[in-house]
């Protein structure tokens, strides 16, 4: 199927553009945290589920520029309308694909981060799967930025500064998902989000080939 080959294609162009760095920068804050805040095992306790959920908004947000850009230069979205595949189509495989490169792998990096902040069992479990739920929801938030800032000079840190006030209601209910009812609020923004996004970014694809 087409969109299973775009989304294949677009992981693959990924990870050859540094896909690794997200996971880098992940563990990287995971670390550098509890040197500045002190060896406080109740606070870093505390405070470890939202700095992971910080560190998740900021490595879904380092590729931003590569989304969708390097396609709209190259001519491939004017290729993929010619042979009728819809903008909608498309920005829901960019999606799956961008997902896919940082959001398991994050997951994964949260197991040697949670024994960095000191975070409990119990705390681990609600935190994975909060960024299990949350983490689809800041993929489609990225590729949204980035179509509506592709052929922008200064797009990645116009993307930036878009996309970090969308993402306030994935950080609020994703560091409070130690509360059931927080979980469940991060599960239906997540859902309205990743049910929207793809209209809104195939709407912004459609308006660079104008």
């Amino acid at each position: 199927m087409i969109l299973i080959r775009i989304m294949l294609r677009d992981l693959a162009a990924g990870w050859r553009g540094g896909g690794v760095l997200p996971l880098a920068f992940f563990l990287l804050v995971a670390t550098l945290f509890p040197f500045a805040i002190g060896p406080d095992t109740q606070l870093l306790g505390r405070a470890g589920g939202g700095v992971m959920w910080m560190a998740a908004l900021l490595a879904a947000l380092l590729p931003v520029d590569r989304l969708v850009e390097p396609d709209l230069a190259a001519g491939t979205l004017d290729q993929y309308a010619a042979r009728g595949i819809s903008d909608e189509g498309v920005a829901a495989a960019k999606i799956a694909a961008h997902w896919l490169g940082f959001g398991p792998p994050l997951m994964l990096a949260a197991l040697p981060a949670a024994a960095l902040l000191r975070l409990d069992g119990p705390t681990l479990a609600l935190t994975e799967a909060g960024l299990a739920l949350g983490t689809p929801a800041l993929a489609a938030l990225a590729v949204t930025v980035s179509a509506l800032t592709a052929g922008l000079r200064g797009g990645g840190a116009l993307a930036g500064l878009m996309m970090l006030p969308l993402a306030v209601p994935l950080l609020i209910f994703g560091a409070g998902a130690a509360q059931p009812t927080a979980l469940r609020l991060l599960a239906a923004t997540s859902l309205i989000m990743l049910a929207g996004a793809p209209f809104a970014a195939g709407a912004a694809l459609r308006a660079t080939r104008d």
